[in-house]
């Protein structure tokens, strides 16, 4: 089994299920820490859940505790760590999958919050969708841009030779699926728009 600390939780990787555990932040007071953690988790499991109920692939939920969620293992490599590999052929199909996934979220109101290639697993053909703690739901046009623009960033930053048409892929597959993407992809160009405003002091 191999255990990974992160900020948030600790990961235990078994052969065929992950444990996330929150862990307790010892900066903040005992009461409040404990009802956050229970909250957040709570949250998650009843996100992965209705992820998966409307089609989106994640992995699901075997069982939850207040502070833990234990869910099945997606056997297959990291997007983020293969990316730099693959063909053209396969990154339009993967891409093309991803925006939908991303689009079936966002049609039912899934905001994933972390939206980068490391939270990407490949299984076969498919792309699978992980970590959703910092995942909620909204209606709003701002968050789903957000959640967007996080993943246009993410593919900049890290893959940036190949980041504009594997971003433009995983957009014809977000429209294929969501009836309000021009709206959120409006959005995100205003989003873009005032980052680089940002950047240069105006």
């Amino acid at each position: 089994m191999v255990e990974i600390i992160g900020a948030e939780a600790k990961i235990k990787v078994g052969r065929s299920k992950v444990r996330k555990e929150r862990i307790r932040k010892g900066y903040r007071p005992r009461k409040l820490d404990l009802i956050l953690r229970e909250r957040r988790t709570r949250s998650e499991v009843r996100i992965l859940n209705e992820a998966r109920r409307v089609g989106v692939r994640v992995p699901k939920v075997i069982r939850a505790g207040k502070f833990y969620i234990e869910m099945e293992k997606i056997d297959g490599p990291n997007l983020r760590d293969v990316l730099g590999s693959l063909g053209e052929d396969e990154r339009k199909r993967i891409f093309h999958d991803l925006g939908e996934q991303i689009g079936k979220l966002h049609s039912n109101n899934i905001i994933h919050g972390d939206l980068t290639t490391g939270n990407v697993i490949l299984k076969g053909n498919a792309v699978y969708l992980i970590d959703f703690g910092l995942a909620f739901f909204s209606q709003k046009i701002e968050d789903k841009a957000v959640d967007l623009h996080l993943l246009q960033e993410a593919l900049r930053s890290k893959h940036f030779h190949v980041w504009e048409e594997c971003f433009n892929w995983a957009i014809q597959g977000y429209k294929d699926v969501y009836g309000d993407a021009e709206k959120v992809l409006r959005r995100v160009a205003e989003i873009e728009k005032r980052g680089r405003y940002v950047k240069r002091g105006i």
